[in-house]
C-alpha cells in the first residue's frame, strides 16, 4: 500500500515537485533582506496566536508601537513595570500608562521589579552609565520579566517602542541585540517603530504581522512620533524624558550610600527619594524639607521606624532607624533645630516608635553637615 501511494505521488508530480526528503537550498547572502529572511528559517510560531504582551512605559513610543499592532488585529495586553528606584515621577508615568492602555482599549498588567531588582542593581553584569544607572542590566530583567507574563498569557511576541539610536547606552544596535539575546526571547521581539531597520523577527516571519505596516524610525528626533501621535489621536503620554531616578547624580549617592548599609528594606529604596539623609553612628536620619514632606513622613511611618517632630517650636519631621541612644537623639534634635531656626537653647520633641513619648533636649549647636549624606562629589 505505501509503495503505490509513493508511485501515485510521483505520477502527480511529474517531475515539477522536489523530492519529499530534499533540504531546502540556504537563502544567499546577496539575496534582499526581505528574502533571505522567510518563513521556516527559524521555529514555527502557532499561527493561530494572536496575542502579544506590550511594554508601556506610559511615554509616546511604547503607546505607538502598542497601536500599531493592535492595528493589524492582534490582541494586545500592556505591561507596566514600576519600582520605587527608578521612577522619579512613578505615580505620574503609572497613571499614564493606565490611561493610554485605556485609550487604546487593552488590559494593562502592573508589575513591581521588587527586591530581586534591588540586588541586580547592586552588581550588574554590564556596569553602570553615568550614575548608579545600569541601562543594560535593567532592560535584561524586565525582558526576562516579560517573558515569564508571555508564557502564562499564552502570547506569541513581546512588543516594545525601542528607536534604534534613540539612547545612547541601551538602543544601539549591537546593545539591543545583546540585550534579546540575554533576555531569552532571541526573535521574539518586534519593534514597530524601527521594524524595518531589523531583520525580521519571528512574528513578521510566521505571517503574524504585515512588515510592510511596519516602520524604520531612527535617531533621538521625535518628529514623526509626534505626527503619528496627532494621525492616531493618540494623547496620553508622558514627557520624552525617562525620568529614572537612577540616573540622577544626588539620587544615586544616597543610594550608593543604602547598598553599603545592609541590612535594608524597599521601604529603605522608598525614603530615598524623599528629604535630607544623614547617617549619626549607624542611626539613618530623613529630614522633611517642607510642609509636604512632613506630612508624607507623617504617613509613611511604621515598624522599625521612629517619627520625630519639634513641640515647642515649628521645625521639621524626622523618621529614623536604628538604636538611638541618649547622646543620638541629642544630635537628632540639634539638627532638626538647626534647620526650625530654633536656637533659645533646650526644646521638646515627640519620639514615636508606636508609642509616644516626649523628651525636652538641650539643642546643642552642630554643623548637620558633618552627617549629612553627600548628594554632591
Amino acid at each position: 500500500m505505501t509503495r503505490k501511494i509513493n508511485k501515485l505521488i510521483a505520477r502527480s508530480c511529474s517531475g515539477s515537485c522536489a523530492p519529499h526528503n530534499r533540504r531546502p537550498r540556504a537563502p544567499r547572502l546577496e539575496e534582499p533582506v526581505e528574502k533571505r529572511y522567510h518563513v521556516g528559517l527559524h521555529a514555527p510560531i502557532n499561527r493561530m496566536a494572536t496575542k502579544a504582551v506590550s511594554l508601556l512605559s506610559g511615554g509616546l513610543d511604547s503607546l505607538l508601537a502598542t497601536k500599531l499592532v493592535l492595528d493589524q488585529g492582534v490582541e494586545v495586553i500592556g505591561l507596566h513595570f514600576v519600582s520605587f528606584m527608578c521612577d522619579g515621577i512613578q505615580a505620574e508615568r503609572k497613571q499614564t500608562a493606565q490611561k493610554g492602555a485605556q485609550d487604546l482599549g487593552i488590559r494593562l498588567i502592573l508589575r513591581d521589579k521588587g527586591p530581586e531588582f534591588v540586588e541586580m542593581v547592586k552588581k550588574p553584569a554590564h556596569g553602570y552609565g553615568k550614575n548608579l544607572n545600569p541601562c543594560i542590566d535593567c532592560k535584561i530583567f524586565m525582558l526576562r520579566a516579560a517573558r515569564a507574563i508571555m508564557d502564562a498569557e499564552g502570547a506569541s511576541f513581546l512588543v516594545t517602542g525601542e528607536v534604534l539610536g534613540q539612547r545612547p547606552m541601551s538602543q544601539m544596535r549591537q546593545t539591543i541585540a545583546r540585550i534579546e539575546q540575554e533576555s531569552g526571547l532571541d526573535g521574539l521581539i518586534l519593534r514597530p517603530l524601527s521594524a524595518k531597520l531589523f531583520a525580521p523577527s519571528r512574528a513578521e516571519q510566521g505571517g503574524l504581522i504585515d512588515r510592510e505596516r511596519l516602520l524604520a524610525i531612527s535617531g533621538r528626533s521625535r518628529k514623526e512620533q509626534f505626527a503619528l501621535a496627532a494621525t492616531h489621536g493618540l494623547q496620553s503620554f508622558g514627557t520624552p524624558a525617562g525620568g529614572c531616578l537612577l540616573t540622577d547624580p544626588i539620587y544615586s549617592r544616597k543610594l550608593a550610600d543604602l547598598l553599603s548599609h545592609e541590612p535594608f528594606s524597599m521601604k529603605d529604596v522608598a525614603l530615598l527619594r524623599m528629604g535630607r539623609h544623614f547617617r549619626i553612628d549607624g542611626v539613618k536620619l530623613v529630614l522633611g524639607r517642607n510642609q509636604s514632606e512632613n506630612q508624607w513622613l507623617h504617613s509613611f511611618w511604621a515598624p522599625p521606624y521612629t517619627l520625630v517632630y519639634p513641640v515647642t517650636f515649628r521645625g521639621p519631621t524626622g523618621i529614623y532607624k536604628g538604636v538611638a541612644d541618649r547622646a543620638v537623639r541629642k544630635i537628632i534634635a540639634a539638627i532638626i533645630a538647626f534647620y526650625g531656626k530654633e536656637s533659645s537653647g533646650h526644646a521638646t520633641f515627640e519620639f514615636f516608635d508606636g508609642r509616644p513619648a516626649r523628651e525636652t533636649i538641650e539643642a546643642a549647636s552642630i554643623d548637620p553637615e558633618q552627617y549629612r549624606i553627600k548628594e554632591e562629589a
